[in-house]
């Protein structure tokens, strides 16, 4: 079973730029070795529920401890069948268009 997740984790009362907390988050996610897709309004996390979920706690857990208060929001696609399945699902929308996208 492959879970992919798209989170993102916003502190609360930083200002306005994120960029050190970011940093610190993706460091947790980059040094997890769960495969995974920064972008510029969050990141997409691939592999087993708890191994996805584990490292969504933790970066919510880091951001926490810099600011006092943050949102994450988490948009889940569970499906059974073969992983992996984030370069596959941008492969089969290409194939479609005729068009390399932009990632």
């Amino acid at each position: 079973m492959s879970v992919m997740a798209e989170f993102s984790v916003l502190p609360v009362g930083k200002g306005e730029s994120l960029s050190e907390v970011v940093a610190r988050v993706l460091k947790i996610v980059s040094e997890s070795g769960v495969s995974y897709r920064a972008n510029p309004m969050g990141t997409v996390l691939e592999g087993s529920w708890d191994e996805v979920m584990h490292v969504i706690k933790q970066c919510h857990e880091e951001a926490i401890r810099m600011s006092g208060r943050v949102v994450t929001s988490v948009k889940l696609d569970d499906r059974a069948g073969a992983a992996p399945r984030m370069d596959k699902k941008l492969e089969s929308v290409e194939r479609k268009l005729g068009v390399k996208l932009r990632t």
